[in-house]
């Protein structure tokens, strides 16, 4: 998506160039030609993600595309949502996202955490089994991701996340599937990165947002920045609540939703929400026109 819409567009290289010149480091280079190795590395991982995200938020606005109401993002993606909607300057939050991820990497070291996305259990036995599983500090393990009703991901001590694996699949989970990351993301076990990206916005100016953002933390709409701040440093070490998140946007209305960046993740996972919403994933050129057509066309948008 990216390789073709730049052809049509300036907006997409030039995006690029800014994050480039915030982390004096090609990262369309790196995009387009990897390595493959060096592009799965969290703290270049994350300015990839962030700056493909804003990329194409900006096509979807020179194109026309409809103005949000309300933004969010998924983990990441708050940094996205909050660039999105004028809060957080995007050379900031380049810079930021890059210093996190390598804060993540560093608080738990490899080999020693783990992830795993869980299939078909209720919320409640998921939290269940990790708490008789987690004992002391040493071993623990929570769920972290509520990214829809019957998928949920836990993440923590490797053992601990094993012992838990082996238990829901017990407790009549679908499937459990291992994710290939090496740190346990959303989890108390991240207080150092927590404490980095602390010390990091102590010198970042954060605005205000246009537009409401939604926390992931508590799953509400956010409009000061204090409070976005403080948010955003207990995302580090607390629980994704993702599905609540959709929750409060229909709350508040919305009923069209236009996923920036790369893949189809959240577009997936809000029809597993609520299969009445509309999600329009921007992943190829043929994208943005049908979902600029489609929010046209729909009254209610």
């Amino acid at each position: 998506m990216l390789g073709e819409a730049a052809l049509g567009s300036p907006v997409i290289g030039q995006t690029f160039a800014e994050a480039s010149d915030a982390l004096s480091l090609d990262l369309w280079a790196l995009a387009k030609d990897g390595p493959a190795e060096d592009q799965a590395l969290t703290a270049n991982t994350q300015p990839l993600i962030l700056t493909a995200s804003i990329a194409l938020y900006r096509l979807w606005c020179e194109r026309g595309g409809a103005v949000p109401s309300v933004a969010a993002g998924h983990s990441l993606g708050e940094f996205s949502a909050l660039v999105a909607a004028g809060s957080l300057a995007f050379d900031d939050a380049v810079r930021l996202v890059r210093l996190r991820g390598r804060a993540m990497q560093e608080s738990v070291p490899v080999g020693q955490g783990a992830m795993a996305a869980v299939l078909g259990l209720e919320d409640a036995t998921i939290n269940r089994v990790c708490d008789e599983i987690s004992g002391d500090a040493q071993s623990r393990v929570m769920a972290v991701n509520f990214n829809s009703p019957g998928q949920v991901v836990i993440a923590g001590h490797a053992p601990a996340v094993d012992e838990a694996m082996a238990r829901l699949k017990s407790e009549g989970a679908k499937r459990i599937l291992p994710l290939p990351v090496s740190a346990p993301f959303h989890t108390p076990l991240m207080g150092h990165a927590a404490e980095v990206l602390e010390d990091a916005l102590s010198s970042v100016e954060l605005n205000d947002p246009r537009i409401p953002v939604i926390s992931n933390v508590d799953a509400r709409p956010q409009t000061d920045a204090g409070s976005i701040t403080r948010l955003l440093l207990k995302q580090v070490v607390a629980p994704v609540r993702w599905t609540d998140c959709v929750a409060t946007m229909v709350d508040m209305g919305c009923d069209q939703f236009v996923e920036c960046g790369p893949g189809r993740v959240l577009s997936g996972l809000l029809r597993r929400i609520d299969k009445q919403l509309a999600g329009h994933a921007i992943e190829k050129p043929g994208d943005l026109e049908a979902a600029m057509q489609s929010i046209s066309e729909d009254p209610s948008s």
